[in-house]
């Protein structure tokens, strides 16, 4: 039987050189629940964010020390990066697709996992773009370049983008924050969709979208989670005097 965590995490301190970005985080990541990362800029929730897919390895001088486990495995000790980003998708603050086609966009990954045959590839692109809520606007132009797309949009195909490789877990580093209250409310809709099938975890600044899609939440400051606990209770009666003052506005 599946446990009821995705991922557990035990003493996890990262540090970019001298600078100690994360210190001594505990955290249980709830399966299929939308977990919600909240706290003033520089207080390192998109670092904790990167940790979960390594994508902080590609930063000069970065030590990580500490145990991420996914499913049972160590991350850091027990699993190949290519298998690992296949698990654990990424979605970031500013739409990214890739200079080709829409089509290509969501073809991508299958193909770099050896995914060849057409009819396949033509099922993983609709079925993924319709899971994005994306393919009636654009399933009759697939061949177009993804550049051509609103910025909303562009934002949908980045997340169908991350599906089609079937992960489990989806990180969203602020995906709304580039985008207007219509696009904004399509991503929450389909966020809150997706999490009948995935583990989501995103960061966002925005205190009102952590309480409208997010069934837990983590307040992060200097490097430290303060309080974790079901969103509703930590905006209604917040533990620790540091969330209280944040949350009412007192500071950040």
């Amino acid at each position: 039987m599946e446990s009821r965590n995705v991922i557990e995490i035990d003493n996890l301190n990262l540090f970019y050189g001298d600078f100690q970005a994360l210190e001594d985080i505990n955290i249980e990541i709830e399966r299929n629940k939308v977990t919600a990362l909240i706290g003033p800029s520089g207080c390192g929730k998109s670092t904790f964010l990167r940790t979960l897919n390594r994508m902080n390895d590609l930063i000069e001088n970065t030590i990580v020390k500490g145990d991420v486990i996914l499913d049972g495995v160590d991350i850091y000790k027990e699993i190949n990066l290519l298998d690992l980003r296949k698990r654990v998708g990424m979605v970031f603050q500013k739409p990214n697709p890739f200079p080709m086609s829409i089509y290509e966009n969501v073809a991508y990954g299958p193909k770099a996992h050896g995914v060849k045959n057409k009819a396949i590839l033509d099922k993983i692109v609709e079925e993924n773009l319709k899971k994005a809520a994306l393919w009636d606007e654009v399933k009759n132009r697939l061949d177009k370049s993804a550049m051509g797309l609103s910025g909303g949009q562009q934002q949908r195909l980045c997340i169908a983008r991350a599906l089609a490789v079937e992960p489990e877990i989806i990180l969203m580093d602020e995906p709304t924050a580039s985008l207007d209250p219509i696009a904004t409310l399509k991503i929450e809709e389909l966020i809150n969709e997706l999490k009948k099938k995935y583990s989501i975890i995103i960061v966002t600044h925005s205190m009102q979208q952590a309480g409208r899609i997010s069934d837990k939440t983590a307040f992060f400051l200097m490097g430290e989670i303060i309080e974790y606990s079901d969103t509703t209770k930590l905006f209604s009666n917040p533990q620790k005097k540091k969330t209280e003052d944040y949350i009412t506005g007192r500071f950040g």
